[in-house]
């Protein structure tokens, strides 16, 4: 057989081809990928953030939660304004009224209404638990990721020191720092600081430890990048996943604390309202009958620190690496 012979195409029916445009159409059928490679070709790429909020989506609790904030902060913010009676005006003839068509949420001990107030409540336990935080996160997170760099001599006596706040008894220190500085707005959110941050602190630098020996941070050290813009641009940001779940740790947990310390009297002072605050004027009310001076209050305390507990807990599995695919 001759060169020419053997480069011929041939046909399903024996016949010697020529050319490709002599071939019929089925031969050239193009072949379908199946399954997991198909799946492969036409999966879009996404960022981890991308991946981690479409995981987020799929954990319905945790959207739940999400859900639920939302529309407390948004009552919080416009509450007081939608309803129909101050949160400060006093009504001795509308004294202890229970739930109705006027009152929402019922009237106090001193005829004040307690929709608005329970709003108006919100805002400053939802402000302390927000700036606690967040004073919480810039100290933990300089502290940690300077500590957590350094190493060495400069992280073993860093961590003494936070070793030694945490050791101290963090009620008792706010209690005091409270007594003596005096009840107010500002003093409870610097004592909620004082030694909340050294748990941040820890778990910045646990992940810088771990990141400050990647390839990337290595090779900014090498072309002499300085300390803070290697911490600012390549570790923190590889631990933002760790620090955005602790801070839905530290915010209900700051509400709490607020809202104990006014429940003993230590907290917000009137006129200004808190729902530690109302749950301890209710406290006196619901022995007499009146329900709902507690319950209000009392309900929204748990619902946010159920809201907040479910939200961290699906932002974990959300931000987990080892779950991305």
């Amino acid at each position: 057989m001759g060169l020419r012979e053997k480069n011929d195409l041939m046909s399903d029916e024996g016949h010697t081809l020529t050319s490709l445009s002599e071939a019929p159409d089925h031969l050239f059928v193009a072949k379908k990928r199946m399954g997991k490679e198909a799946e492969a070709v036409v999966r879009p790429s996404l960022t981890y953030w991308q991946d981690a909020w479409n995981r987020l989506r799929k954990n319905k609790l945790a959207m739940t939660g999400l859900v639920v904030l939302i529309i407390l902060i948004l009552l919080a913010i416009f509450g007081p304004i939608i309803s129909l009676h101050s949160a400060t005006k006093q009504v001795f003839t509308d004294q202890n009224l229970p739930p109705s068509k006027t009152y929402w949420f019922g009237t106090d001990a001193l005829g004040r209404d307690m929709f608005a107030r329970t709003w108006y409540g919100a805002r400053i336990s939802l402000f302390v638990g927000f700036m606690a935080a967040f004073i919480d996160l810039f100290i933990g997170v300089i502290y940690g990721g300077i500590s957590g760099y350094k190493g060495g001599k400069v992280d073993s006596v860093m961590m003494r020191i936070v070793e030694i706040l945490y050791g101290l008894p963090y009620l008792l220190m706010v209690i005091l720092l409270l007594v003596v500085m005096g009840p107010g707005l500002s003093t409870i959110i610097l004592a909620l600081t004082v030694t909340g941050w050294v748990g941040m602190a820890r778990i910045v630098r646990g992940q810088v430890l771990q990141i400050k020996n990647y390839e990337f941070v290595l090779a900014s050290k090498t072309f002499g990048t300085k300390t803070m813009k290697i911490i600012r641009k390549n570790l923190l940001p590889n631990t933002m996943g760790t620090i955005i779940v602790q801070m839905t740790l530290t915010i209900p947990s700051a509400i709490f604390s607020e809202a104990f310390l006014s429940f003993l009297g230590l907290g917000i002072q009137p006129p200004y309202a808190s729902w530690g605050m109302m749950a301890n004027d209710g406290l006196s009310a619901i022995l007499t009958g009146f329900w709902w001076e507690l319950f209000f209050p009392a309900f929204f305390i748990s619902l946010t620190m159920y809201a907040f507990n479910v939200l961290g807990d699906g932002l974990q599995d959300a931000l987990d690496p080892k779950l991305r695919r």
